[in-house]
């Protein structure tokens, strides 16, 4: 018989041994691993433990090892449980030569661990809840990660000698906390001032691809933006990607039956306050008037000139000043057709019912030109606007840049209880805008139209106000220009999506014209713009 054969054979039957061996001491090798895993959780603990808690520790460990000793049975009872946990602990090694490698909550609460002591540490505490060297297991009582070992969730405990109720410090908190967890997503900070508990969520990104529509809501209400599930208890359904999905909205309900009337919006520039304008302007035309300034003169309204329904769309201060003149003047006239319709016991007149928007984009630089020529401010002509057209269906909406808040007058202060700030705002600027202290930390980055939305007395929300571009910007994707004409009204008054009511004949109170201003059409009856739009001089 040739050597190789008997090399073989001799081979197999190792095998087969081996085989057989590693099948009757598989129980106690799992065994085995499972007493080096509770050695190595127990030798761990140990070492997080404060040596001043190592002492009673071990008087605990062994009054229940007494006890155990003493109870009928109890040290087999004790070695039955011992294996058994050691057979579930060690039931799935590792793979051969793999290193065990780090935890990642070890790392990552550790390192948020080490980073939030200082600021929660009590230099007087004898029994600190954050200390150096500490173990982040002590404070934090649940936390989650997503598929990509992204922090998801947390929740800590803090001392209850720390100044939650402080702003300031809330903000430096919650600062840390998003360094450490990632500056690429919005993390929502639930404060619970009673038990002293933070409960901090990260959240999934709002949808940013929903182009302009037409949205499923009543007339007078208008559709700001989408946010959150829990943001709002109602969704509507919106094409998005070619499909037809529900998301929540963020509704703001104007007329004379709202609480909050006007609004203001301000956002960091290039994060879309005009489309957020372009917006609202496409929502309100079917059932509204409108007239439209433009006091950055960028010409991001260009698109709604000589359209139905919209007065004029003015660019230059003197136009901007005859416009809001005019609309101070049909405020009162509104106002006292519907009082004497009141007392004569009849319906108003259609004219005075059918809505006026008064759109103004930046208007603090037309201000500052105003006081530098001498004029008047265009925000000191909205003052009988904002305070009287709830009642006389008169609507006021501004957007400007966040740094121009100190700009904005009083009164438009004061009237405006409908509030959007967009772009990534930090705290102070969010209370200043909304109001209300924002519990949700912006994102270092956010697509254009993302933001914090409150009407009234509500809690800010997330916002992301749908696409709508400027038809007219070569640069913008053509689907979402598309998607913007095919909702503007044309003069047969057709839109591609509804057709535009016919607007009321109604013969406004037009102010005295200045020779010296650009020329101006002022035959509204026919539907004809009041005011032919030229650029600034």
């Amino acid at each position: 018989m040739p050597l190789h054969h008997h090399l073989s054979k001799g081979r197999a039957i190792a095998r087969t041994a081996g085989d057989h061996a590693s099948d009757m001491f598989a129980p106690l090798s799992v065994i085995g691993r499972g007493l080096r895993h509770h050695a190595d959780w127990a030798r761990a603990r140990w070492q997080d433990t404060p040596k001043e808690r190592r002492g009673p520790t071990l008087f605990l460990a062994a009054a229940m090892a007494i006890g155990v000793y003493l109870m009928p049975h109890g040290l087999l009872f004790a070695l039955v449980a011992l294996m058994a946990s050691a057979a579930w602990a060690g039931r799935s090694p590792k793979a051969p030569g793999a290193p065990a490698g780090p935890d990642v909550a070890d790392v990552k609460l550790g390192a948020l661990y080490a980073a939030l002591t200082p600021y929660l540490c009590g230099p007087e505490d004898a029994n600190p809840l954050y200390r150096f060297e500490g173990s982040y297991r002590s404070a934090f009582s649940a936390w989650e990660f997503d598929g990509e070992g992204r922090l998801a969730r947390l929740e800590l405990s803090y001392p209850a000698y720390f100044t939650d109720t402080e702003p300031t410090a809330r903000a430096r908190i919650e600062q840390v906390v998003q360094g450490k967890a990632g500056r690429a997503r919005e993390y929502r900070f639930d404060w619970d001032e009673e038990s002293n508990r933070l409960r901090i969520t990260a959240l999934a990104p709002l949808p940013a691809d929903i182009a302009a529509q037409r949205f499923v809501a009543a007339p007078g209400e208008i559709v700001l933006g989408f946010t959150d599930e829990d943001g709002t208890a109602r969704t509507i359904p919106v094409v998005r990607g070619g499909t037809t999905v529900q998301q929540p909205p963020v509704v703001w309900r104007t007329g004379p039956r709202s609480s909050e009337p006007h609004l203001l919006a301000l956002g960091v520039t290039g994060y879309g306050t005009s489309g957020l304008l372009r917006s609202i302007a496409l929502q309100a035309l079917p059932y509204a008037d409108l007239v439209v300034v433009d006091g950055a003169g960028t010409g991001e309204h260009a698109c709604l000139v000589n359209r139905p329904g919209v007065h004029t769309v003015e660019t230059s201060l003197h136009g901007a000043l005859a416009a809001l003149e005019w609309a101070a003047e049909e405020t009162e006239r509104r106002l006292a057709a519907l009082n004497a319709a009141r007392y004569a016991g009849s319906a108003p007149p259609e004219d005075v019912t059918r809505p006026l928007w008064l759109l103004l984009d930046h208007p603090t630089e037309l201000g500052e030109l105003a006081r530098a020529e001498g004029r008047t401010d265009p925000q000191d002509l909205l003052e009988l606007p904002l305070r009287h057209g709830r009642a006389a269906r008169v609507t006021v909406a501004i957007a400007d840049d966040l740094e121009a808040l100190e700009r904005i007058t009083p009164t438009v202060r004061a009237t405006t209880r409908a509030r959007v700030v967009l772009g990534p705002a930090g705290p102070d600027e969010g209370l200043a805008v909304l109001g209300a202290p924002l519990d949700i930390a912006p994102a270092a980055h956010a697509p254009a139209g993302r933001g914090y939305a409150r009407i009234g007395n509500g809690a800010p929300v997330r916002l992301q106000v749908p696409a709508t571009v400027d038809p007219l910007d070569d640069e913008a994707p053509a689907p979402l220009r598309d998607a913007v004409l095919a909702l503007l009204p044309h003069r047969d008054g057709r839109t591609g999506a509804a057709a535009v009511p016919p607007r009321p004949e109604h013969p406004p109170t037009v102010p005295p014209i200045d020779p010296a201003a650009p020329a101006r059409l002022v035959d509204l009856a026919k539907g004809e713009p009041m005011i032919r739009s030229r650029p600034i001089s």
